[in-house]
């Protein structure tokens, strides 16, 4: 109080309280509207509006990469795997990327430095076949495989589609002596759920280790821990969980222990989320919503008749027994207290004294169902980067717009080939290499000696399938072209048109030429028009040409 209200309270006390409390309420107000005022500014007014009836009730908090994404991935991973399995929607969109991104597997094409470690034309071609032999003798057996059962390309299918329903996977790297086998590196393919924070290293270390990896005070991953089996394994009953320390780098020799492939969006995130994480909840209900109608058409479907009857049980309707029908009768659900009556395709079914049966109009098909579920796909479409039509498998406009969508779908596709090419792929080439030189099956001098020698050796282009022609007229037309003005190389080219090798292609090619010589045919493809329908090679005219001037030469000298 002030001097006044001191002075009015000795007169009247209730007064002055009264003025108090007025001048604490005014400031109270004051304060609020001065808040108030900075969220009425900037996007205050907008979407950080909480003033708006519209964003009054949206609160939320902010948190790191652990509070927002690593506490909840269980949940997304069995929410995400429920839908891949149930769901054929989700099941046709991880299942079409991978078929596009993957499909029989990325190709090796070593790309060595040639110019830098100074290798001749026929050094390069010699170690060129030299790596192509060894890698196909490797990667095309299920040798590569920690467990035997696939090849290097279907491990590639295997991580990929593992990685987009679980957010993540790992490889591990192990080397593995077994009879009848060159090469010891192996590629053990182990699911995310494995990767886990062990009970002890929760209570000493929580800031260092998240969701099973391990980094150290700079912020660099270490290691990582993985459970002797799957959380939701039968054996966890019988057999005690125990998680074991693998490091991510071998401290002698600096090799790759760990491949971690995930993609990341946030800084300070160690896991990876499923694909359809930011729409699962559209998903599972579009997938109620698809079991709910077509439930109803069942129903709808369905041709039951329903014969009421004042005779007792025991009573037969004119002499004859009712038919014996299995969709009669249902064994009673608890609580209902009594049969249950079900429908079939053209049941009789008897009910008993009094019971009557009544239906509600289910007007199935529902005319809205395509909009509305072709709605909520562009959107779901949208989420995952894949144009409509492409989702669906839906072609029906018209030429433009269907090249159109395939040319924005292998933007994406083109993104994930290069992300599983350089974190799954090259880094597994990398350590087959060294294995491979180590051996003495491959020549590579100085690649230990400088890191830049070892780059040169090892670096390699990663080639999938090719994206399919809409026109193949066009589209070869154009590759031409640009081989013609230098935009491209025939070796790219034949990679995005066919998926094959330009090299390959050549050398299969002369050998076809020579054998159809050696057959005394010839081989039309290429050749002119004029030539083509003279039956004639390029061969067979350079000589008729040749003989024409000689011809004309010696009647010159005549």
């Amino acid at each position: 109080m002030n001097r006044l209200d001191r002075m009015i309270g000795f007169v009247a006390p209730g007064w002055a309280e009264k003025r108090a409390s007025s001048r604490a309420e005014t400031a109270r107000h004051e304060a609020v509207r001065n808040v108030m005022a900075g969220y009425g500014k900037g996007y205050g007014r907008h979407g950080a509006s909480q003033t708006k009836k519209s964003m009054v009730m949206w609160q939320t908090s902010a948190g790191d990469a652990d509070a927002d994404i690593h506490n909840n991935l269980e949940q997304l991973r069995t929410r995400a795997r429920d839908l891949h399995m149930g769901s054929d929607i989700v099941a046709a969109a991880h299942k079409g990327l991978r078929t596009n991104i993957v499909g029989t597997g990325l190709k090796l094409k070593p790309a060595f430095d040639s110019k830098y470690l100074k290798l001749s034309k026929s050094q390069e071609k010699k170690l060129r076949d030299s790596i192509y032999r060894e890698w196909s003798m490797w990667a095309e057996t299920t040798k590569c495989d920690a467990a035997g059962l696939n090849d290097f390309y279907e491990l590639q299918s295997l991580a990929f589609i593992s990685s987009l329903m679980s957010g993540d996977v790992f490889g591990l790297l192990p080397m593995l002596p077994r009879k009848h086998s060159v090469y010891d590196l192996r590629v053990n393919i182990v699911e995310a759920d494995r990767c886990d924070t062990p009970l002890a290293a929760a209570l000493l270390k929580p800031e260092l280790i998240q969701s099973g990896v391990e980094v150290d005070d700079d912020g660099m991953v270490v290691a990582y821990h993985f459970s002797n089996h799957h959380p939701g394994s039968d054996t966890t009953a019988v057999s005690p969980k125990d998680w074991v320390r693998v490091e991510k780098y071998g401290k002698l020799t600096g090799r790759l222990n760990v491949i971690h492939l995930f993609e990341a969006e946030r800084p300070g995130q160690r896991r990876g989320i499923p694909v359809i994480s930011p729409i699962i909840e559209s998903l599972k209900q579009l997938d109620q919503y698809t079991e709910a109608e077509l439930m109803a058409a069942v129903i709808a479907a369905m041709y039951t008749v329903f014969v009421k009857t004042p005779a007792e049980d025991d009573d037969y309707m004119h002499g004859m027994e009712s038919p014996e029908t299995d969709n009669q009768y249902q064994e009673p659900i608890p609580g209902t207290g009594g049969d249950n009556v079900k429908m079939g395709r053209g049941a009789i079914v008897y009910l008993d004294p009094g019971e009557e049966v009544q239906f509600a109009n289910p007007t199935r098909p529902n005319p809205d169902y395509v909009g509305f579920v072709n709605a909520l796909l562009r959107q779901i479409s949208a989420a995952l980067e894949l144009p409509f039509e492409i989702l669906t498998k839906q072609f029906t406009s018209s030429y433009s717009a269907s090249r159109g969508a395939l040319l924005e779908a292998w933007k994406m596709y083109r993104m994930r080939r290069s992300w599983l090419a350089k974190s799954f792929c090259q880094p597994i080439y990398e350590e087959w290499f060294v294995e491979a030189v180590t051996k003495g099956r491959i020549d590579a001098p100085g690649i230990f000696d400088d890191p830049a020698i070892f780059h040169a050796y090892t670096r390699a282009e990663w080639h999938g399938p090719s994206q399919g022609l809409l026109d193949p007229t066009k589209e070869v037309d154009a590759a031409v072209t640009r081989i013609e003005n230098n935009f491209s190389t025939a070796e790219r080219e034949t990679a995005e048109l066919t998926g094959g090798s330009w090299e390959q292609n050549i050398e299969q090619r002369a050998y076809e030429k020579t054998r159809l010589a050696d057959l005394g045919l010839s081989s039309n493809v290429g050749a002119d028009p004029q030539q083509q329908a003279s039956g004639k090679s390029e061969d067979d005219a350079d000589e008729s040409s040749e003989g024409g001037e000689e011809e004309n030469a010696e009647k010159g000298q005549a």
